[in-house]
C-alpha cells in the first residue's frame, strides 16, 4: 500500500462568500497541493470540515478533486461517522466517485467500548474493497482507540494503518511493534512526525503540508537517506509554524495562513470563525519566517 504515500495533506474546504463549497478553488488548491510535494490528499477530514458539510458536498468534492488529480496523487475520502450504517452508506457511495481509500474517524458523542469500536470499523472495512485508514484523534472524539483493538483491527486486510493524533507515543509504539507486518502508521500531527518516523512510523497526514509540503518531504526523506541530524535540523525550523497553526482549533489558522498568502480559501463556516486579531497577528508574524512552498496554478 506504499502507492498511498508518506505526505497526505489534510485539505481545507474553500468556500465561497456565502459560504457555499467553492468546488472550483478545491480543484485548483489540490492540484497546487501535488505540485508542492503532497503524494495525497484526504479530503472532507477534520481539517476540511467535514462537521458542516452535507454528504451531497463530499461526494461531490471527491468527484471533482479526482477528476482534477487523476493518478498523480491519491484521493482519500473521510467518510467516517459516529452512525456506523451512516458510515457505511457513505463509504459505499464515495466508492463510486473514484477515490482510492479512506480515512475513518473514531464514533464521536456516543462513546463506544473498544469492542464496539472493532465491530464499527470492521463493519465499514468490509462494505468496501479499498483500503481503509484509521483515525484516532480522542482530543475531539473523547473515545480512544487503544493500541489493543488497533492491533485487532490490523489483521483485517483492507484496514492498512491508523492516522495517531492522540500524541501517545506508548500506544504508537505498541501499535508499530506488534501489528500486522505491512500495517502503516501516519501521524496526525505535524510536530509528532519526527518521533513517529523513529519509532517505525510511516508518514504524516498534515495541516501545515498546505504551506511547507516540500519541506516537510525533505525531513522526511532525510530520516529515511539516515541523515537524522538533518531531518532533526530541519523538524526544529518547521516547529514554530507547526505550533502555531494550532494556535486556535483547526482548521482556522491554516485557513487563515492561506488566505494571507494569496491563496483565498473563504473563511470557515459556523461555529468555526476566523481567528481574533491577537491569533491573527501571530499567526502573521511566524508566517514571514517561512520559504511558501505553495504557488498558484
Amino acid at each position: 500500500m506504499s502507492r498511498i504515500g508518506r505526505l497526505l495533506t489534510a485539505m481545507v474546504t474553500p468556500f465561497h462568500e456565502d459560504g457555499s463549497v467553492n468546488y472550483e478553488r478545491a480543484r485548483k488548491l489540490a492540484l497546487a497541493l501535488v505540485n508542492s510535494g503532497s503524494d495525497g490528499l484526504v479530503i472532507a477530514g477534520t481539517t476540511g470540515e467535514s462537521c458542516t458539510l452535507s454528504w451531497e458536498e463530499e461526494y461531490r468534492l471527491f468527484q471533482e478533486i479526482k477528476s482534477e488529480i487523476g493518478n498523480r496523487a491519491t484521493i482519500i475520502a473521510g467518510t467516517g461517522s459516529n452512525s456506523t450504517s451512516e458510515a457505511i452508506e457513505a463509504t459505499v457511495a464515495a466508492r463510486k466517485t473514484g477515490v482510492d481509500g479512506f480515512l475513518l474517524v473514531v464514533p464521536y458523542y456516543n462513546k463506544p467500548t473498544q469492542e464496539g469500536l472493532y465491530q464499527h470499523f470492521k463493519a465499514i472495512a468490509e462494505s468496501t474493497d479499498l483500503p481503509c485508514i484509521l483515525y484516532n484523534v480522542p482530543s475531539r472524539t473523547v473515545t480512544n482507540l487503544s493500541a489493543e483493538t488497533v492491533i485487532r483491527l490490523s489483521e483485517i486486510p483492507n484496514i492498512i494503518g491508523v492516522k495517531e493524533a492522540s500524541g501517545n507515543f506508548s500506544q504508537i509504539a505498541q501499535i508499530i511493534d506488534r501489528a500486522r507486518q505491512g500495517f502503516l502508521v501516519w501521524s496526525g500531527n505535524d510536530s509528532d512526525t519526527l518521533p513517529i518516523l523513529a519509532l517505525g512510523g510511516y508518514g504524516v497526514i498534515s495541516v501545515a503540508s498546505h504551506l511547507v509540503g516540500n519541506q516537510i518531504k525533505e525531513m522526511i526523506n532525510s530520516f529515511l537517506a539516515n541523515d537524522v541530524a538533518r531531518a532533526a535540523r530541519l523538524h526544529r525550523q518547521l516547529l514554530p509554524l507547526f505550533d502555531v497553526l494550532f494556535i486556535v482549533s483547526n482548521p482556522m489558522p491554516v485557513k487563515y495562513a492561506l488566505n494571507s498568502i494569496v491563496f483565498d480559501v473563504g473563511k470557515p463556516r459556523l461555529p468555526l470563525l476566523e481567528p481574533d486579531e491577537k491569533a491573527a497577528l501571530q499567526i502573521r508574524e511566524v508566517l514571514k519566517r517561512y520559504t511558501i512552498d505553495l504557488k498558484p496554478v
